[in-house]
């Protein structure tokens, strides 16, 4: 009988044993799994300024350095490519205008949204060449204006000439992305040009092209965002968190040494140092929390573009903003 029961008591030592053994394994596996090997792929508009700092510096490899983690910079044109890029598991973070974000969700692409990037009021806009004599919106009418399809200008432009009761069927939309257009608008083959900062300060320090309209003139909002993919965020959220943090650290230094960044960013780009100051007041990054009446304010973007035929459902924004990740980064 004690033989009997030693061995029982063997038996279940050994199974207890080994699923301590399983557990411990599988909490191994999970955590390594979380991070080892994972690349971070992060999306921007074009090289240099803020974030060609960030790589020159390496700051985001280093921060994910310590979670096993790597780095891989993916440069795009425009915010709908990045959309697609993500929806195709490509990119992992980006940031971009409101219009990408609203066709996206409208396409039923996986992401959230985790901070602001742009107050909105000046960093879009529509110039003219400033010999047309054209003073105004409604003068565009009958002309050929370059936009892309789909960004946040498109947007801009669209319920700017709703706002102000123009029809927008007696106005050539020509899509165009901004290296066309700046060659159209050069040329004169188009009339105006619906875009975004720097292209906005560039023509008009030159002294080529003068802005009519922008945000603040029309009374509406084209905030950036930082988007991340739905996936990664849900697999990986400390690396969020750590994303938000580093984006954080760079503003920092930037705000710290103005001068310094302001010559950095027009040696980069082979431009005068006014014009940077120019562009970043009408256009200077942030980070912060989404509030609610932004999201309002998006809500009512996504409203106007779905009657306007532009997204082919009705969606409701409030699913795509997460502001869980940039709460613990700031704690």
């Amino acid at each position: 009988m004690k033989k009997q029961l030693f061995t029982l008591l063997l038996l279940a030592l050994t199974f207890l044993l080994a699923a301590c053994a399983s557990d411990e394994t599988s909490k191994k596996t999970k955590a390594s799994s979380n991070n080892n090997d994972v690349v971070v792929r992060i999306g921007v508009q074009g090289s240099g300024g803020l974030f060609g700092k960030a790589r020159e510096d390496q700051l985001f490899e280093k921060a994910f350095a310590s979670y096993g983690a790597t780095v891989e910079w993916v440069e795009f044109h425009s915010g709908p490519p990045m959309t697609e890029a993500i929806a195709s598991n490509k990119l992992d973070f980006a940031g971009l205008g409101n219009m990408p974000v609203i066709t996206a969700q409208a396409a039923n692409i996986p992401f959230k949204i985790i901070s602001q990037t742009l107050e909105g009021k000046k960093n879009v806009g529509v110039i003219v060449q400033s010999s047309s004599g054209i003073t105004s919106m409604e003068e565009l009418k009958g002309k050929k204006v370059a936009v892309g399809k789909g960004t946040n200008a498109y947007d801009f432009i669209l319920r700017s000439f709703d706002k102000l009761n123009i029809n927008p069927d007696e106005v050539e939309l020509i899509n165009l992305n901004p290296d066309e257009a700046q060659a159209a608008f050069d040329s004169g083959g188009v009339d105006a040009w619906a875009i975004w900062e720097p292209y906005l300060t560039i023509n008009t320090l030159s002294d080529k092209g003068t802005i009519i309209a922008d945000g603040e003139s029309v009374g509406l909002l084209s905030p950036s965002y930082t988007i991340a993919r739905s996936k990664f965020t849900e697999e990986n959220p400390e690396l969020v968190v750590t994303y938000l943090k580093t984006f954080n650290e760079l503003l920092a230094w930037e705000t710290a040494n103005e001068e310094e960044a302001v010559e950095r960013y027009a040696k980069e780009r082979n431009l005068p140092v006014a014009l940077i100051e120019q562009t970043r007041q009408r256009s200077k990054s942030i980070n912060i929390l989404v509030e609610d009446a932004i999201i309002e304010e998006h809500q009512k973007t996504a409203d106007f573009q779905y009657e306007h035929g532009t997204i082919r459902q009705r969606i409701d924004v409030s699913k795509i903003f997460d502001n869980r990740f940039y709460k613990e980064a700031v704690k």
